[in-house]
C-alpha cells in the first residue's frame, strides 16, 4: 500500500542540464543556503519545491541567459516561485554570506590560510540592454561603451572575494574608493591591492591613510601594444573571463544594480562549488612567466582579525 506522504512528494527530477548540480556539489551547497522559514520561531509555510530544483533553475537562468519567464518546465517549478527565491536570498544577505563561506572553503581546500591579506582590482565594462534605466546606466569613454561597470575584487588565486556594478560613467578611482571601504569593513585582514593605473594618484594615499591598505598599481609595457599579459593583474583578467561564461552576464539586462551583482554572484557559487568537488590545486612550482621571482625569504605577517580603526574623511567619500 502506497502511503500518503510519498504521494505527495515530487517525483525525483532528471539532471541533463550542464548547470545542474551534482550530487557532490549539492553535499557542499545545500548545508550552506538558508534555513527555511517553516522552522523558523517566528514561523512560515513549508516549502512546496525541493530547493535543489530551485537551485538548478536559478543556475539554468544564470548559465543559459534565458528568461524568467522561460525557466523549463521539466523543473516543476513556476518561474514567479524561483524568481522569489532568487530575489529574497538577495534582499536578505544569503547570498554574499554564502558567497563569502565557499572563498574561504575554497583557499582550505588548497591549503592556503581561509582569509586573503592581498587583492587585486579591475573593471569591466558591458553594455546595457533596453531593460537598463538611464538613472543606473552611463557612457565609458574610454571603451565606448553604454552600460555598467563591474568592479571585481580578488584574491592571488583568482578567486573572486568581492564584486561592485555601478554606471559606466564615472572614473575607475571614483567607485573604487567606496569598493576599498567595503573591503576593509568586511575583510579587516587586508593588507595590500593591486591595480591598474587607472587607480593611481590621490587614491594610493587615500587608501592608506584612511583605510590602511596599501595600493600598488601595476603599469602597461612601454613596449605593449595592444592586450598583453600582465603580472598580478591577469589573475583578476582571468576571473573576469569566467564571468563571461555565463551568457546572463555577457550583457546587462536588469533593470535594478543588485540583480547584476546577485547573477555575477551566482555565476561565482558555481565556480567554487565546483572546485570543492575537485582534488585541490597543487602549488605552482614555478612563478608565472610574467611574475618576477622572490628574491626575499621574509616570512608573510598575518594581521590580526581584530577590527582596525578606520578614518572617515567626509570629504573624501563624498
Amino acid at each position: 500500500m502506497t502511503n500518503i506522504n510519498e504521494l505527495r512528494q515530487p517525483a525525483a527530477r532528471k539532471r541533463h542540464y550542464p548547470s545542474d548540480t551534482t550530487d557532490a556539489e549539492w553535499a557542499v551547497l545545500e548545508p550552506l543556503l538558508p534555513v527555511p522559514a517553516c522552522t523558523l520561531p517566528t514561523g512560515g509555510r513549508p516549502e512546496k519545491h525541493p530547493r535543489r530544483n530551485v537551485v538548478d533553475a536559478i543556475r539554468y537562468v544564470n548559465d543559459n541567459g534565458c528568461k524568467w519567464r522561460a525557466i523549463p518546465v521539466d523543473f516543476g517549478i513556476p518561474w514567479r516561485t524561483v524568481y522569489g527565491f532568487f530575489q529574497r536570498w538577495r534582499a536578505s544577505g544569503d547570498l554574499a554570506r554564502m558567497h563569502a563561506e565557499l572563498h574561504e572553503l575554497v583557499r582550505l581546500h588548497d591549503g592556503l590560510n581561509a582569509r586573503t591579506v592581498a587583492v587585486i582590482l579591475d573593471s569591466q565594462s558591458v553594455k546595457g540592454a533596453e531593460t537598463v534605466g538611464q538613472d543606473t546606466r552611463g557612457f565609458d569613454g574610454g571603451k565606448l561603451i553604454n552600460g555598467r561597470k563591474r568592479h571585481l575584487a580578488v584574491d592571488m588565486r583568482g578567486m573572486p572575494l568581492a564584486v561592485m556594478v555601478t554606471p559606466a560613467a564615472p572614473h575607475d578611482s571614483i567607485p573604487a574608493r567606496d569598493q576599498l571601504f567595503r573591503l576593509r569593513l568586511t575583510h579587516p585582514e587586508l593588507t595590500a591591492a593591486w591595480a591598474d593605473s587607472a587607480y593611481g594618484g590621490t587614491l594610493v594615499d587615500w587608501s592608506h591613510t584612511f583605510l590602511g591598505i596599501t595600493l600598488k598599481t601595476v603599469p602597461r609595457r612601454k613596449d605593449q601594444d595592444g592586450f598583453a599579459v600582465l603580472a598580478k593583474r591577469w589573475r583578476v583578467e582571468r576571473a573576469i573571463s569566467w564571468i563571461m561564461r555565463a551568457r546572463r552576464n555577457v550583457r546587462d539586462y536588469e533593470r535594478l544594480i543588485s540583480h547584476s551583482e546577485a547573477h555575477i554572484t551566482w555565476t561565482f557559487i558555481t565556480l567554487m562549488t565546483r572546485r570543492l568537488t575537485r582534488p585541490p590545486r597543487p602549488p605552482r612550482a614555478a612563478p608565472h612567466p610574467v611574475e618576477p621571482a622572490a628574491t626575499d625569504t621574509k616570512p608573510i605577517r598575518l594581521r590580526s582579525l581584530q577590527p582596525r580603526t578606520v578614518r572617515l574623511a567626509p570629504a573624501a567619500l563624498s
